[in-house]
């Protein structure tokens, strides 16, 4: 590269990052590195149908909130990037697996050789006088430092590839706990809740042990939204992502299911202590008093309301969420903000999932 070529570079690419920040002030967006990207990628133009949802979602609302770029960045960016990273991490395992195997070959070349050559001195001795079994065991010596000095060179690019190895591993283990993960409560994501579920149901049945599934919403959040602004309303996520974290413990999974709903599964738990788990996470919630950190103004307390179900021999993943989706609208039917079992549930509450 030519250094007119890369100065061009420079003032292009420092254009890109200066206009996506100016997005970001523009939209109130937090300047995480996935919205930065999606603003930089905005104004480069490199992403034709990530321009065309911006453009189309600015011509229908003044501003792009958080849970909006969330959506464009699952949809547009997260895809590629990560089948990018994953695709370059495992190439270099590939190429690091590769120089390995060739020093090891390498080695094993050197020790027949170092073997060949202490037999031939061994016959060499058998026969020889003085002098010549002097020189031969002086051969002897050369050939066992060269060995020796192979060895070590070896054994230093051994750890070096381990080093190399366990390094890509970190990088595979962050791709995959970002395809895992929701970017905004730190919680699982409805991928891993679907695979989590489904996985945790076969070993409860090989185990002979019982698996709840709780589902809870947040009330009356839309209007909390439209009442405060969609980043008041990131908070409060964050706010129920934390609270709902400290509550599962071990092989439990806590999920963002989507919106403001939110799901724990719970292995090895029996009703009353999946009952137990939800009311504790519901009464930390609304004991909460939220403060709008840009203007210190109180807006109350928030609510949240939960549905359980316990896995049966016949349950798919589909059923269990289906009793567990309904005792949770139950809840909601019946005042908001408390606990419903799958117990609970009417005749005309099962026909409706049944």
């Amino acid at each position: 590269m030519t250094l007119q070529s890369h100065e061009a570079d420079f003032e292009r690419t420092i254009g890109f990052g200066e206009n996506a920040l100016k997005f970001l002030k523009r939209n109130g967006n937090p300047a995480y590195p996935r919205n930065y990207e999606i603003w930089y990628t905005y104004s480069a133009g490199y992403n034709r149908d990530l321009n065309r949802a911006i453009n189309g979602a600015l011509d229908r609302q003044e501003h792009i909130d958080s849970a909006l770029l969330e959506r464009i960045y699952e949809e547009f960016i997260s895809p590629t990037s990560l089948a990018d990273q994953v695709g370059v991490t495992g190439e270099k395992v590939s190429e690091e697996i590769d120089q390995l195997l060739q020093r090891l070959e390498a080695s094993s070349g050197n020790v027949g050789e170092y073997g060949a050559q202490l037999r031939e001195a061994a016959t060499t001795l058998s026969n020889a006088d003085t002098q010549s079994a002097a020189l031969v065991i002086k051969q002897v010596l050369i050939a066992t430092r060269s060995m020796e000095e192979r060895n070590a060179l070896l054994e230093q690019q051994l750890n070096d590839s381990k080093e190399q190895i366990s390094d890509l591993q970190h990088s595979l283990e962050a791709v995959r706990t970002e395809t895992i993960t929701d970017a905004l409560t730190g919680l699982a994501n409805r991928r891993h809740f679907d695979q989590s579920l489904e996985r945790l149901m076969v070993q409860g049945r090989r185990e002979d042990t019982p698996v709840c599934l709780v589902m809870g919403d947040i009330d009356h959040f839309k209007s909390f939204n439209d009442t405060y602004g969609h980043q008041t309303g990131d908070q409060v996520l964050k706010l129920v992502g934390m609270t709902i974290k400290q509550s599962v413990k071990g092989r439990d999974v806590a999920t963002r299911y989507g919106g403001e709903e939110f799901g724990m599964i719970l292995p090895q738990t029996a009703m009353d202590s999946a009952k137990i788990v939800a009311e504790q996470v519901r009464t930390a919630v609304q004991t909460k008093e939220l403060v709008k950190r840009s203007t210190g103004e109180t807006l109350g307390r928030i609510s949240m309301s939960f549905g359980i179900a316990m896995m049966n021999d016949e349950d798919t993943p589909e059923t269990i969420l289906a009793r567990a989706d309904a005792a949770l609208y139950k809840s909601k039917r019946d005042g908001r903000n408390r606990t419903t079992t799958e117990n609970q549930l009417t005749a005309d509450d099962r026909k409706a999932v049944a």
